[in-house]
C-alpha cells in the first residue's frame, strides 16, 4: 500500500507541476500615450487581441507621456510592448541626452513598423494663424517636455527659422488639455504628433472653426532627418478642413525588449498581422500598418521572434 500511495502522490505532484507550468501567465503590459491620442486605443485593441490569442496572457494597457517615457520604461523592464516614434527610437539607441535618454538603451528590439504619425498644427481661426511664421508672438502647446511630440516641434521650428523665444508663450501640455485651453481662448494653437483623425482635434473641430497650418516640403527637407517625410493630411480629415494640408509624417514603431521570449514575440507579431481589420476598429490609423513594409528601415534590430515571422511571410 505504501508503494502505491507513494506512486499516487508522485503522479499527483507531477500533474500539479505540469498544470502549473502550462498555466504560467504571460504578462504583456502595453505602453501607450495619453488617452485622447491614438497610441492608447491601439494599445487597448492589441491587449484584447493578445488576451484572446495567447494562452495564459495577462494583458494590461498603461497610459503614459508616450515615446520617450515608453522607451525608458521598456529599458527598465516595466513593459513588454510600446509604441514610439521612429526618431525617438533612434535617439534612444544612441543615448541622445537632450532627447531624454541619459545613456544608450540597449534592450530595445523592434516588433515592427506601425502607422505614420502626422504632425498636425491647428489654431483657432480667430487667432489669425495661417502659417508657421504666424506663430510668432502667439501661445502654443507642444506636448510634454522632451516627449516625442515636443522633439518634433523643436526640429520643425528650427527648420522654419523659429525658436520658442519667438512665441508669445509655449505650453508643455498633452493633447486633451491643449484642446480645452484653445476652447477657453487661453491658447492660440497646438502642435500634435499623432495618427490622422485623432479624437482631441476632432473634438475641437466640432465646436469651433480652426486653421490647419501647413509644413511645406522645403521645411521638411531642412530638418535633415530621414525619419521626417513630406506628407499630406487629406482633405476632410476633420470638420471644416476642406483642403489637403502639407505636413510631416514620422513612422511609429512597435518596440519590445531583447529578453522577451522568442516564441511570445513571434505570437505577438503573428496575431498583430492576422488581426489588422480588428485592430483597425480600435482606431482608423491602424489601417495603415502594412506587413510588406513593417520590417524595413527600422532604427533598431528586429526581435528574433518577430524576425522569424517576417521570414516565414517573405516580408524581409
Amino acid at each position: 500500500m505504501r508503494v502505491k500511495t507513494r506512486f499516487a502522490l508522485l503522479v499527483a505532484t507531477t500533474l500539479v507541476v505540469s498544470t502549473t507550468a502550462q498555466a504560467a501567465p504571460v504578462f504583456i503590459n502595453i505602453l501607450t500615450g495619453g488617452t485622447s491620442g491614438v497610441y492608447y486605443p491601439i494599445g487597448v485593441g492589441l491587449s484584447q487581441i493578445y488576451s484572446d490569442g495567447i494562452a495564459g496572457a495577462k494583458t494590461s494597457v498603461q497610459a503614459t507621456k508616450a515615446s520617450v517615457e515608453n522607451l525608458n520604461l521598456l529599458q527598465a523592464g516595466r513593459g513588454e510592448l510600446a509604441l514610439a516614434l521612429g526618431d525617438s527610437v533612434a535617439d534612444a539607441k544612441n543615448g541622445v541626452e537632450e532627447a531624454g535618454f541619459k545613456t544608450p538603451l540597449t534592450k530595445l528590439r523592434a516588433l515592427g513598423g506601425a502607422y505614420p504619425n502626422y504632425i498636425q498644427i491647428v489654431a483657432s481661426k480667430e487667432s489669425g494663424i495661417k502659417s508657421l511664421a504666424d506663430l510668432k508672438g502667439k501661445t502654443i502647446s507642444v506636448g510634454a517636455p522632451k516627449s516625442g511630440t515636443e522633439l518634433n516641434a523643436r526640429a520643425i521650428f528650427k527648420a522654419a527659422g523659429l525658436t520658442y523665444q519667438d512665441m508669445g508663450k509655449v505650453q508643455y501640455l498633452p493633447f486633451a488639455e491643449s484642446v480645452e485651453l484653445i476652447k477657453n481662448r487661453q491658447l492660440d494653437a497646438t502642435l500634435q504628433s499623432s495618427g490622422l483623425g485623432m479624437a482631441a482635434i476632432r473634438d475641437l473641430a466640432s465646436v469651433m472653426p480652426l486653421n490647419y497650418v501647413a509644413i511645406p516640403p522645403e521645411v521638411v527637407t531642412k530638418i535633415g532627418n530621414a525619419a521626417y517625410q513630406s506628407e499630406m493630411i487629406p482633405a476632410n480629415t476633420y470638420d471644416g478642413q476642406t483642403d489637403a494640408v502639407p505636413t510631416v509624417a514620422i513612422t511609429n514603431i512597435l518596440v519590445t525588449r531583447a529578453d522577451m521570449s522568442d516564441d511570445v514575440v513571434y505570437e505577438m507579431t503573428k496575431l498583430l498581422f492576422e488581426n489588422l481589420p480588428r485592430l483597425g476598429n480600435s482606431h482608423s490609423a491602424a489601417k495603415d500598418i502594412k506587413l510588406d513594409s513593417a520590417a524595413k528601415n527600422l532604427p533598431i534590430a528586429l526581435h528574433p521572434g518577430a524576425e522569424r515571422y517576417y521570414k516565414e511571410k517573405g516580408a524581409l
